[in-house]
């Protein structure tokens, strides 16, 4: 089972590297991440998550399960949204984000086939988050200066337990 490595883990800042074989062992990869996801409640996971630095996300908000490799933003569209996130990195911390509603989402599924969606709403979100995480985005990096200030001693237990 893969574990899910927290902040301030340093693979939580770097850029993943891209996919380049579409194999059994990406097959096994994705099924784990899905699992690891799962056991944590989580809607989504990218593999730097999990200690993986490859550009790679699972997502499942009750729609059943996407895994998208190689995935990348091709256009968002309509009015950004302020919504509370969490994140599986980042827990016991919740903080509002804007993101725009509507997305269109390109990649790659486990056997190479080219996947293009439209997705909205929570789907939307959750692909930002989790195309963030692969570019070493936090959603504390979206925060203003005073939402930080606010976090701050959250911040500092996570380093201490780190």
């Amino acid at each position: 089972m893969l574990s899910v490595v927290t902040y301030p883990n340093s693979i939580l800042r770097k850029t993943a590297e891209p996919v380049e074989s579409f194999d059994d062992d990406l097959k096994i990869l994705l099924d784990q991440m899905a699992d690891a996801m799962y056991v944590k409640d989580g809607v989504g996971l990218a593999a730097p998550q999990v200690g993986i630095s490859k550009r790679i996300i699972v997502v499942d908000i009750g729609e059943g399960l996407l895994c998208l490799v190689n995935p990348e933003i091709l256009a968002r569209e309509g009015e950004e949204k302020v919504l509370e996130e969490g994140c599986l990195s980042l827990p016991g911390v919740r903080v509002d984000v804007s993101r725009p509603e509507k997305i269109t989402v390109a990649g790659f599924d486990e056997k190479g086939g080219r996947i293009e969606k439209n997705v909205l709403g929570l789907n939307a979100r959750v692909f930002q988050h989790e195309i963030d995480h692969l570019n070493g985005v936090l959603i504390i990096d979206r925060l203003n200066t005073l939402q930080r200030v606010l976090l701050k001693s959250k911040l500092k237990r996570l380093h201490e337990t780190a």
